[in-house]
């Protein structure tokens, strides 16, 4: 083997014993053997990928299997691409499978053309089209299993779980991806972080793909892994995802900011050691044993802290940082004393992560001062087993066990994977599922108090009503109002942190449909939604239902419902009576059925019954299918309710129905004077984006004073959308004036 395969030797020389070392060199072997000759977009052997994110995993401390994994996460995919085609395998790899000779370790298992019949469940697999694929990649592989190791056969299947994700459009891909990756987390999280030095290889070697490509692949990662990561609390793999992102996402910006921090570089050096040294020989005079490192920012955080503030990266003074590591707690908040004492602190930016840990266990304190020539500077202070885990994240469990196999931590033990079990009980389903994750599980959060001062932690945007239901169920349910700091606050104020919330009850108190619109977390939503049934406002909780006639025949039934049951010479003989009875023919599809308590509109005739299913009980969100009865209007079911197999004549009486605000668009032009910034547009769409709207098209142009003026046309799903996404808009500091005009 060459020199890149001895480096990795030498790297594992003294981490594991002979009969590891062997295993994992044996690993290496095979899939070394399973890519043969092909080459990855950048020209170099496709199984140097494996070993680069087998070198990540041991950076990150990870066990035997999890290093084993990351040698042979793709090599199942590689092999079955061999003999079932068109596979539309998503691969960063060019050519076909060789045919070649077979490594000892491939023996009696591997043929050019297929797989021999010598290993259980085999007779299958050369059977298998394309659409079986994922299965096939889905299930513990039998060689691996028995080569390997069976945990290490459970983690590339859990790997190749996440590969083989595919989907009709984009925002389905990337909630499946999502939900796959949960699932992962609440079973074995070496999964994820095998996934995640996976896409950070990936990501290094981006420049080799097509543009289009490579931007397709960075808006997944700053969308979904990077996040992940930083919840996971692995901070410099976050950090790399992001600024590898944004290199392929914007790259103007991304020279820009480079441009800036190394013209600084000489000047922040000499500031940085004043500062060290500074804070060394004061921690020394009072007797601390301290470590200090200084650092920049790196370029994702800062162009964050561009859009924030709508300005250039040369605008920007605090850059930089300090981090200082002590022996224990007292010496931190000590430090802190010691170092507000030589410079001012700035209000309102002390955070205190130890009194108040992040889920992933991220633990320090953080502050900013103003340093020598007026130089903002952000501290961080921390312990050494916090600087451990504030590095590592959940990956610093195995840096203690340094791959001599002892129990792997177990999940409940960790902070997070208890708040995603509580959380992952009332995540919605279907379209809202991915937005509701990057809001609760990758979103930022706050931390308020109860009046007793204990600490509930809430997504950024959390209202009191959210607080209410974090607290209990009950007291969510009784809510009748809220103090913030004790005052009188309405249900819809957005905390803040540090806040102390207090929850006003009421035993006739009840939610009403407002709230809906007010909560933020998917477990106050969905409680609302359940009391709301159990009080009788099922019909008023669905808003709008959209129904398209699958029949003439349903459409028929369809008026019949109101009549209870009568027959078309019934309805004629009785039109008078029923002046808002419609013909048959004329009931188009699309038809808006406007709920009321009881009753809807179905093309101007009013009290059309619709009934929720009992059986099933769905809820606004849920994926909904209608049966017309006959004489009850129609009932409707969610799609995979049990139910629906035991009505006989199911198909010939369905009918299609969908919540309206599914199928309701709103657009809107608007008018914009905007600051002079290289990222406006990004800014605006991603604020769209963040309202569920989309930007469909805009032109900004420069004008005579420095500023940019346009419009953009945006597509939201209701009229409320429209107003949230502009009230989000006016908060941008780049945007100077924003008007609706007509289309």
């Amino acid at each position: 083997m060459d020199e890149f395969v001895n480096e990795f030797s030498s790297k594992i020389e003294h981490r594991f014993n002979d009969e590891e070392k062997n295993l994992l060199i044996n690993a290496l072997d095979h899939a070394h053997s399973v890519h043969g000759e092909r080459k990855r977009a950048s020209g170099e052997p496709a199984y140097y990928h494996d070993i680069r994110v087998a070198e990540i995993l041991l950076d990150l401390g990870m066990d035997l299997d999890s290093i084993l994994a990351g040698l042979l996460h793709d090599t199942i995919e590689e092999r079955i691409s061999g003999f079932v085609q068109d596979a539309n395998l998503d691969r960063n790899i060019e050519g076909k499978p060789a045919n070649r000779e077979k490594s000892a370790l491939e023996e009696s298992r591997i043929s050019p053309r297929g797989i021999k019949q010598t290993t259980k469940g085999e007779h299958a697999l050369k059977k298998k089209s394309s659409n079986a694929l994922s299965s096939l990649l889905a299930a513990p592989d039998p060689f691996i299993e028995e080569r390997f190791g069976p945990q290490t056969a459970v983690i590339v299947a859990g790997v190749n779980r996440l590969s083989s994700v595919k989907a009709k459009n984009k925002t389905v891909h990337a909630a499946e991806t999502m939900r796959k990756m949960l699932f992962a987390l609440t079973s074995d999280i070496r999964v994820i972080l095998v996934k995640l030095a996976d896409k950070l290889d990936s990501m290094r070697t981006l420049k080799y793909l097509p543009e289009d490509r490579q931007k397709e692949i960075a808006t997944e990662c700053i969308d979904i892994y990077a996040p992940l990561a930083d919840r996971l609390g692995i901070s410099w793999l976050k950090d790399e995802l992001e600024d590898l992102s944004l290199k392929a996402l914007n790259r103007e910006v991304f020279d820009q900011i480079k441009e800036i921090v190394n013209s600084r570089k000489h000047e922040r050096q000499d500031f940085l050691k004043k500062v060290t040294d500074k804070i060394l020989s004061t921690a020394a005079k009072e007797g601390i044993d301290v470590e200090v490192s200084a650092r920049a920012k790196h370029f994702y955080s800062i162009y964050q802290k561009m859009r924030r503030r709508g300005k250039g990266a040369e605008e920007l003074y605090d850059l930089l940082g300090i981090r200082i590591i002590c022996n224990g707690i007292n010496d931190c908040y000590a430090l802190l004393g010691l170092v507000h004492r030589l410079w001012k602190p700035i209000d309102g930016r002390f955070k205190d992560y130890i009194a108040m840990p992040k889920a992933n266990g991220y633990q320090s304190l953080h502050t900013t001062v103003i340093a020598y020539g007026g130089q903002l500077l952000e501290i961080q202070i921390r312990t050494r087993e916090m600087h451990l885990v504030a590095e590592y994240g959940v990956a610093s469990h195995w840096l203690y066990k340094k791959g001599t196999g002892a129990e792997i931590p177990k999940l409940e033990d960790l902070p997070i994977m208890n708040k995603l079990r509580q959380w992952n009980q009332f995540i919605a389903e279907g379209d809202s599922y991915l937005e509701e994750i990057k809001q609760e599980f990758l979103g930022d959060s706050i931390f308020v108090f109860t009046p007793k001062g204990d600490i509930i932690e809430l997504p950024s945007g959390s209202t009191p009503i959210d607080f209410a239901f974090a607290i209990h169920s009950d007291v969510g349910a009784h809510c009748l109002g809220a103090k913030i700091n004790g005052a009188i606050a309405p249900l819809d104020s957005e905390l803040r942190n540090t806040q102390i919330v207090e929850i006003i009850t009421s035993p006739n108190a009840r939610p009403n449909l407002n709230w809906l619109k007010i909560a933020r977390t998917s477990k106050a939503r969905s409680k609302i939604r359940q009391l709301l049934v159990q009080t009788g406002q099922a019909v008023a909780i669905d808003k709008h239902i959209v129904a398209a006639r699958k029949s003439e025949k349903a459409a028929q039934e369809t008026v019949q419902a109101r009549v209870h049951g009568a027959d078309r010479s019934q309805i004629e003989a009785r039109r008078g009576e029923f002046p808002s009875v419609v013909e048959f023919h004329s009931l188009k599809p699309g038809l808006v059925l406007r709920s009321e308590k009881v009753g809807v509109s179905v093309g101007g005739m009013r009290n059309l019954m619709i009934r929720i299913a009992g059986c099933c009980k769905p809820v606004t969100g849920d994926r909904i299918v209608g049966y017309v009865s006959r004489g009850r209007g129609i009932i409707v079911h969610r799609e995979d309710c049990r139910s629906i197999a035991s009505i006989a004549d199911f198909e010939e009486r369905r009918i299609d129905v969908k919540w309206e605000d599914e199928a309701i668009n709103t657009t809107a032009r608007y008018r914009v004077t905007t600051k002079k910034s290289y990222d406006i547009f990004s800014e605006i769409e991603s604020t769209v984006r963040r309202c569920s709207g989309r930007l469909k098209e805009g032109k900004l142009g420069e004008r005579g004073d420095g500023t940019l003026s346009g419009f953009f046309i945006l597509e939201v799903d209701s009229r409320e959308g429209l107003k949230r996404v502009a009230k989000a808009l006016r908060t941008l500091p780049s945007i100077l004036s924003i008007e609706e005009e007509p289309i």
